[in-house]
């Protein structure tokens, strides 16, 4: 077991509650209470977001004393930042929570009336399943609300089942009446997230893509052999009487891949071209993006190391052309 966390309404992929939240903005005047907003809310522990790879863009997450008060701090994510303090000033702002109230099953921490103060700014996460975009979304320690139901979150290299024994065995050593449940089926994150619909979709289109892809390159590659083949053989001659009167094997070959750049050079900038309109129709498909720069540096890399290989048999064969063969075909 490397590392845990605790997680109530902020389990992914789909993870935060649709709740009401009234912003206040300092100002010079004092605060002022801004329209009442909606954004997802969390209630996780300070251990949440470096076990799911958040990072903290600025500020500070909550420390384990603040969580076991129950402090009344927040954490926002990325676009909520944006949206609401454009200028790059949500730490030190305050918010307020109206539906955390307390209820016949739920007991809430003492002075949860009033404001959360923002400490920290996360990065964004799909908080409303992977094919929605990402909403605002506000995250305060667990101990503010005690529901019924609060997850445990593991990052483990062990079996799923050994992991939920070893849990269950630690939260029983507390409370023997504690229940404990494994909801069904025991799976990871990774077996919950890749059984979503648009994962299963953008899958799919992956694969038909990347399929279309390989035999493009390969009819490229192979269309690009055929014409440098032809051009050196036009060119026996030519190359012949070089290597007769001197010319070294790395001028032959320089000939043959100069004649060949133009087009790998249009064949590129015209790929990198459409690549770009045909990212905003995959997108539109598959309903996620499909902009990556890492990706197509990658592609181009590959495109060009798959035209040098085609380039480089009909260059070695121009190399070894006998000079006596080539002036008897003069």
């Amino acid at each position: 077991m490397l590392s845990t966390a605790i997680s109530t309404r902020a389990t992914p992929p789909a993870s935060g509650l649709e709740t009401r939240v009234t912003l206040s903005t300092s100002s010079a005047t004092g605060t002022v209470a801004n329209d009442e907003q909606h954004a997802r809310l969390g209630m996780v522990s300070p251990e949440y977001f470096s076990l799911l790879r958040i990072p903290v863009l600025s500020g500070r997450i909550w420390d384990q004393a603040e969580t076991m008060r129950g402090a009344p701090l927040a954490v926002v994510n990325e676009t909520m930042a944006r949206l609401y303090w454009p200028n790059g000033g949500a730490v030190g702002q305050s918010l307020r929570i109206p539906d955390l109230k307390n209820g016949p099953f739920r007991v809430l921490a003492s002075g949860i009336g009033q404001a959360f103060q923002i400490v920290g700014v996360v990065a964004d996460v799909r908080n409303d399943g992977l094919g929605q975009t990402v909403k605002p979304a506000v995250y305060v320690p667990y101990t503010l609300d005690m529901e019924l139901y609060t997850h445990i979150l593991v990052h483990t290299n062990g079996s799923l089942s050994s992991v939920y024994r070893a849990v269950r065995e630690q939260v029983r050593s507390v409370d023997a009446d504690q229940q404990v449940e494994g909801h069904g089926e025991i799976v990871s994150l990774e077996a919950m997230v890749t059984g979503q619909k648009e994962w299963q979709q953008a899958q799919l289109a992956t694969i038909l893509l990347g399929a279309f892809g390989l035999l493009a390159l390969t009819l490229a590659s192979v269309g690009l052999y055929s014409v440098v083949s032809y051009g050196v053989a036009q060119r026996t001659n030519e190359f012949g009487i070089r290597i007769a009167l001197g010319a070294p094997h790395r001028h032959v070959l320089r000939l043959v891949f100069t004649s060949a750049v133009a087009s790998i050079g249009s064949g590129v900038a015209a790929g990198v071209l459409l690549s770009f309109y045909g990212a905003k129709l995959v997108a539109h498909w598959t309903e996620v993006s499909a902009s990556n720069p890492l990706v197509l540096l990658n592609a181009t890399l590959l495109f060009l190391a798959a035209a040098t290989a085609a380039c480089l048999l009909p260059a070695r064969r121009a190399t070894s052309i006998d000079p006596m063969e080539a002036l008897r075909r003069q």
